[in-house]
């Protein structure tokens, strides 16, 4: 049986760890070679070597600070040289940083734009370059928290609702301009990743464990989702089967954003 991305280039940016490294996990298991790279090069190269070692596609482990413009290109140019295109772009690497629209400062909120919504610009920017004569698709990561607010993260929701849009405005350059390249978008409900459980462990421990019953009662699966789940629906939207989509929306979050 033919693996759904066989032979296959992906990239996927803050594939150190969480929601990236599953993503890359799994296209490897179905044939791709993947460019993983994260501002942590330790933990990218790990995710590499595991990739590695096991049966499937292969893995290339890089530094990429997604914030620096230059870099974006010279990393196309590699990709180029080694594989001789590229076929799929995820668009993963994100911060989040708590505080309402009162508490948060502007360096943060700034900080917050550059990392999550100018470097997707970029990456999608570059992909379509790389892509526009053979095809592809981009994947931009976004969040429910694009769709719905959050009182606490009043710039993730900020950055990631223009991940959203934006992904839609790059959609329908790509097929004005008969680029055969699907840019659709994903949003992860309350995902078990460390960005997650890290952001939730700043806050007061009361508060900290308030806030997660609070989130179990609202999740109608009454449970915070895997990695995997993600990667999956990347997969999907990777492969040939999503072939009819793009601008689309790819919720996965448990019916959270049901109510």
């Amino acid at each position: 049986m033919s693996r759904r991305l066989e032979n296959k280039v992906a990239l996927i940016t803050g594939a150190g760890s969480g929601l990236g490294a599953a993503t890359a996990t799994r296209f490897a298991e179905e044939g791709a070679h993947v460019f993983v790279t994260d501002i942590n090069l330790d933990s990218v190269a790990n995710v590499a070597a595991t990739i590695n070692t096991a049966a499937g596609g292969g893995a290339t482990a890089r530094r990429q600070d997604v914030t620096d413009e230059a870099d974006w290109d010279v990393l196309m140019e590699e990709i180029i040289a080694a594989r001789g295109r590229l076929d799929i772009l995820v668009n993963n690497a994100g911060i989040v940083i708590t505080g309402t629209v009162e508490s948060i400062s502007l360096s943060e909120w700034r900080k917050t734009q550059t990392v999550n919504l100018e470097a997707v610009f970029m990456g999608t920017r570059a992909g379509v370059a790389a892509m526009k004569v053979s095809g592809g698709s981009i994947i931009n990561i976004s969040s429910i928290e694009g769709i719905i607010g959050e009182a606490l993260t009043a710039a993730y929701n900020a950055s990631k609702g223009g991940v959203r849009i934006f992904t839609k405005s790059a959609a329908l350059h790509c097929a004005h301009e008969g680029y055969d390249i699907r840019v659709n978008s994903v949003h992860p409900g309350y995902i078990l990743t460390p960005m997650v459980t890290d952001s939730i462990g700043t806050l007061a421990p009361e508060v900290a464990a308030e806030m997660h019953a609070n989130l179990i009662r609202e999740i109608p699966l009454k449970t915070m989702g895997e990695p995997l789940d993600i990667a999956n629906g990347c997969l999907f939207l990777a492969s040939a089967e999503s072939k009819y989509m793009t601008g689309s929306e790819l919720v996965i979050d448990g019916g959270y954003t049901c109510r």
